[in-house]
This record gives C-alpha cells, sequence and structure tokens, in this order.
C-alpha cells in the first residue's frame, strides 16, 4: 500500500514493501526522499545524456514543479548539470560512485542531523541532560557511517554495501518503535 506524499511532510522507510508513511521516529523528507530517487534515476540512465525533468518525474513519481525546484538546488551544489536545448535534461555532474547519498540530502536539506536548527557540537546542556550532547553526536555518526558509505550507483544498481544490508536485514530493525 503506498501513500501520497505531500510536499512539507517527513517519511520513514517501512517494512521494504515501497509503501511510504509517516513517522515520528526517524524523519526523511520528502525532498531529501525525492532527491535521492532523481539522482539515481539519473545514474540509472548514465551515458545516454541529458535526463528530461519530466522524464525523472514520471518515472519516480515525483511532482514534477518540485523536482525542478530540487534540480535546481543539486545543479547549485555541482552535483548535477542542466543542459538547454531539444536534447537537453539533466544528468550527473561527475561519476555516480563518487556522489554518496550524504552529498545529495546535504545539498537539498543541510547538515544531516541538527537539533533545534543548531549543530550538535554547538549544544550546551546541564544537570542530567548534560550527555545528551554526546548522544545526538552519535546518533549524526551513525547516519553518515550509512549515508556517506552508499554513493549513488550502488542505490542505482542495487548493491548496496554490507555493512548496510547487514543493518537491514535486522527484523528489529523494520519494526516502529
Amino acid at each position: 500500500m503506498t501513500m501520497r506524499r505531500r510536499v512539507g511532510r517527513a517519511y520513514d522507510i517501512p517494512s521494504g514493501q515501497g509503501a511510504v508513511r509517516h513517522n515520528a521516529h526517524v524523519r526523511i523528507s520528502s525532498k531529501a526522499d525525492y532527491a535521492v530517487r532523481a539522482t539515481a534515476e539519473l545514474a540509472a540512465s548514465g551515458g545516454e545524456g541529458p535526463v528530461t525533468a519530466e522524464r525523472v518525474a514520471r518515472a519516480q513519481d515525483i511532482p514534477l514543479g518540485f523536482l525542478l525546484k530540487i534540480l535546481s538546488e543539486l545543479r547549485h551544489a555541482r552535483i548535477v548539470r542542466s543542459r538547454r536545448g531539444a536534447e537537453g535534461g539533466y544528468e550527473l555532474a561527475r561519476p555516480a560512485d563518487q556522489i554518496s547519498l550524504a552529498d545529495v540530502i546535504r545539498a537539498v536539506e543541510g547538515p544531516l542531523a541538527n537539533v533545534h536548527e543548531a549543530r550538535p557540537e554547538e549544544l550546551t546542556y546541564r544537570g542530567p541532560a548534560e550527555s545528551l550532547r554526546e548522544v545526538w553526536i552519535a546518533v549524526r555518526a551513525n547516519l553518515r557511517a550509512v549515508l556517506e558509505t552508499i554513493t549513488v550507483a550502488d542505490l542505482a544498481a542495487g548493491s548496496l554495501p554490507k555493512s548496510v544490508r547487514k543493518l537491514a536485514s535486522d527484523p528489529e530493525a523494520w519494526q516502529a518503535h
């Protein structure tokens, strides 16, 4: 069962059935999800030349207007490049195996882990919450451990690193808590 995505909402990835649903735990914005999916689509078309935004939007079921804004941000971050004209469209600006999912997400969302719009290392807590800064830094480190090791090429080819497959194979990882 796939639920319709809505701009501005955050979603998690459920138990491998392609469905997307809202969850208050790990939040992945529609923008980040669409950006990663769009770059994977471009990677999969590697060597065919530029791909139109319309083709990417259709292939990945992404609203075209929102995709165009995302592609603009990815272009400014030098992850994609655009070509005008009848043969125009978008393509990756560098090889897909040199673009991590973390690169894509940072291009459209900024830092991977912020707390109240601040980086964890900038925070100070007192009393019983004093160790919380280390918790947030550990969470960020774990996000990086996954998102910086997977490239757009890996995703497009369906060949995720063993460390990621191992994490995803744990039945507990599929449970919402």
